[in-house]
């Protein structure tokens, strides 16, 4: 099986800078499982001498022994005797057109999706319909969401080629889904190293540790309310500890998180570990008890760290979104909490202001993330589950960790990329076309999140689901949480609110359409995504409608 020259630029490789992301420990994780697959060559395309010579120095870190090669980005044609150019991110676009001069059947290009919320992500992909990219060039998707997502913006720009030019002939790369991988054997812990782990943490025996990994940030990674309101719920008389296992942006984002913490879960017990200290991230692992990890932004599309406690043979619980959906076995592995956001064309407005500059990239994920709710009765049952329960804990775990090594493991993943590589070569003598439809509303790289991440929740609120009131919430000190206030604007104001839960007082459930239309019509869109916040604060519970309801 054939390898792949790799487009090196060291920060899409190494997991040491002070901003430890998802992307670079996939791309560290693939560049060691090169090292480790046996190969007799591996070569770079890299602007100078010295990239090409940190990449070797990397590889033989992660112990490989065998000839390196560099291919100067100056010389592309020099990439035909690899067959196969491999890049850490979507970008194929640029490399196609430095490829065409010297013929697209030289070789093929490879790349693969992380985030596709971004601008330069989504114009990536977007740009496929018109560079000449062929058939023999593959994106690779990391879950069946981010195709989704992936395919969805391709037709919305293949809608506008075919109305602005009259396009009826495309050619799109390959898009095989492979998910990302993970060295199982780095999280192989003995009964020794975890009793050692939780003295150095000062962990009690009778303890139950509940950890999350991953970046700290509400606005950009999961959002931890409802993390923190279901744990205060399941600890009551039982010791629990939430160990947060990542890195803060900024003090602010600090503040938000320890105040939240200390409002919301005061009957936990809570660390926080730097994720981004090895030895400190290793003990935390192997401390634990549970993983746990809300993600509910658009900005994820796979998410490493439910792989990584499989494989460290914790059960977990997980939002059922984006590659969540595929990785984690619903009562098996653990368990998938479901989700809600509103529906297309509510999001319109986050869309527009991002693309006028008028909200960062951060602020418009985090619009987003504050209108997306986990169901909290589904959550809170899943946590006194495992926090009670010792064998099933055990016996999740050991699923996991089946699950991990027979299907996500490296090993396994990498042979996956070799076995499309081979089949890129062979498609180098093809020539397919695409006849698409015609429809086109905006511009297709700007979607409304709503429309282009539908996938990703459990349901997309609609006018059938069901509204019930929940008792305990009090939304002005939640409304006011560091972790909430930067988004105060598209809250629903306390009269708004008042009128809802009176609504929900007089009778209740309540469908969503019942609710809006209680409203004037110039207010009805902001109603129905402010029910999808006040579901997330949890002072209101949204079920989807009975099958019966549905049908009728």
């Amino acid at each position: 099986m054939r390898h792949a020259a790799m487009y090196y630029e060291a920060e899409g490789y190494v997991t040491s800078g002070e901003k430890l992301m998802g992307r670079q420990a996939a791309g560290e994780g693939f560049l060691r499982a090169a090292a480790r697959s046996g190969a007799a060559r591996l070569a770079c395309h890299a602007v100078d001498l010295k990239s090409a010579q940190h990449f070797g120095t990397q590889l033989k870190r992660h112990g490989f022994g065998g000839q390196v090669g560099w291919i100067p980005t100056a010389d592309p044609a020099a990439l035909q005797m690899e067959g196969t150019l491999y890049m850490p991110g979507p970008e194929l676009t640029e490399f196609a057109w430095r490829r065409a001069p010297s013929g697209d059947r030289l070789y093929s290009l490879c790349g693969i999706t992380h985030t596709t919320a971004s601008h330069i992500a989504m114009t990536a992909i977007v740009d496929l319909l018109t560079a000449p990219v062929r058939s023999w060039d593959a994106l690779i998707c990391t879950s069946t969401s981010v195709r989704d997502t992936v395919r969805f913006l391709l037709e919305r720009q293949a809608d506008y080629l075919r109305m602005r030019l009259g396009a009826c002939r495309f050619e799109l790369p390959q898009l095989p889904m492979i998910p990302l991988g993970v060295h199982c054997d780095d999280y192989a812990f003995s009964a020794d190293e975890r009793t050692k782990a939780r003295q150095a943490m000062d962990i009690a025996e009778d303890e139950v540790v509940v950890l999350f990994v991953g970046r700290l940030s509400f606005h950009a990674k999961a959002h931890p309310l409802q993390m923190y309101t279901a744990l205060e719920r399941a600890a009551r008389g039982r010791k629990v500890r939430l160990v947060q296992c990542g890195w803060f942006a900024n003090a602010p984002i600090e503040a938000a998180f320890k105040d939240g913490a200390s409002i919301l879960c005061p009957s936990v017990a809570t660390d926080y570990v730097d994720g981004r200290d090895v030895q400190a991230r290793r003990k935390a692992w192997a401390a634990a008890d549970i993983f746990f990890s809300l993600s509910d932004n658009i900005q994820e599309t796979f998410g490493l760290t439910p792989i990584e406690a499989m494989a460290a043979g914790l059960p977990v619980i997980v939002t059922d979104w984006d590659g969540y959906k595929d990785t984690v076995r619903d009562g098996v592995d653990g368990f998938r909490i479901p989700t809600v956001m509103p529906p297309a064309p509510l999001g319109e407005e986050f869309a527009r202001r991002h693309e006028r500059g008028q909200d960062n990239y951060d602020i418009y994920c985090g619009y987003t993330s504050q209108l997306v709710a986990v169901d909290p009765q589904a959550l809170e049952n899943a946590c006194l589950r495992l926090i009670e329960d010792p064998a099933l804990r055990r016996r999740m775990g050991d699923t996991g960790r089946q699950r991990a090594r027979q299907d996500y493991d490296w090993s396994v993943i990498y042979g996956r990329y070799q076995a499309l590589w081979d089949d890129l070569a062979e498609r180098r003598r093809a020539d397919p076309e695409l006849h698409p439809s015609s429809r086109i509303a905006s511009r297709p790289d700007r979607p409304d999140p709503f429309a282009a991440f539908a996938g990703y929740p459990t349901s997309v609120l609609s006018d059938r689901h069901l509204v019930m009131p929940l008792a305990g919430c009090d939304l002005a000190v939640r409304r006011n949480l560091g972790m909430n206030n930067f988004a105060t604007s598209i809250h629903l104001n306390e009269t708004e609110c008042a009128t809802i839960l009176s609504l929900l007082t007089e009778r209740s459930p309540r469908t969503v359409q019942e609710i809006v239309s209680a409203f004037p019509a110039a207010q009805r869109q902001s109603i129905a995504r402010g029910l999808a916040w006040m579901a997330k604060m949890e002072a209101i519970h949204i079920v989807p409608p009975k099958p019966d309801s549905a049908a009728a």
